[in-house]
């Protein structure tokens, strides 16, 4: 008796564990172009708090997101949906070493090409945001 209620009861705990939504920890880019492409998709379908995630976590980067994102808000929905629709497009990737690379990209949308800095710290690679605003334009 004592065996088959143990059974039972270990049958439903692993329903109820398998039942569970995925993992809700934040996937991790896997090198300087998925850092960049994951930073950019959040950022293009208005979703900065998840963006930060993928960002050099410093009081400038977190200055420039926070109005980027106060701007995104005041257009208008029409845009943010072309926003949301467009796709990333990579024009080039540059590895410095090998914990920095510059990508140059755009978006489908606007076709504007922005420069992104990737840095790799510890083991995540992270954009910084400061160099889309403060590097040189050739």
């Amino acid at each position: 008796m004592h065996k088959s209620l143990f059974l039972i009861l270990l049958c439903l705990l692993l329903a109820l564990v398998g039942c569970q939504p995925a993992s809700t920890l934040p996937q991790q880019a896997e090198n300087e172009l998925d850092a960049a492409r994951l930073f950019i998709r959040l950022a293009l379908d208005g979703k900065f708090d998840e963006a930060k995630g993928f960002m050099l976590q410093d009081s400038v980067n977190n200055s420039y997101l926070d109005i980027t994102a106060q701007l995104y808000q005041k257009i208008a929905a029409v845009e943010k949906e072309e926003y949301k629709a467009s796709t990333i497009v990579i024009h080039q990737s540059t590895s410095i070493n090998d914990s920095l690379a510059i990508v140059i990209f755009s978006n489908s949308f606007k076709n504007d090409h922005d420069t992104l800095r990737v840095v790799k710290t510890k083991d995540a690679w992270l954009v910084d945001l400061k160099y889309l605003y403060e590097h040189e334009q050739p």
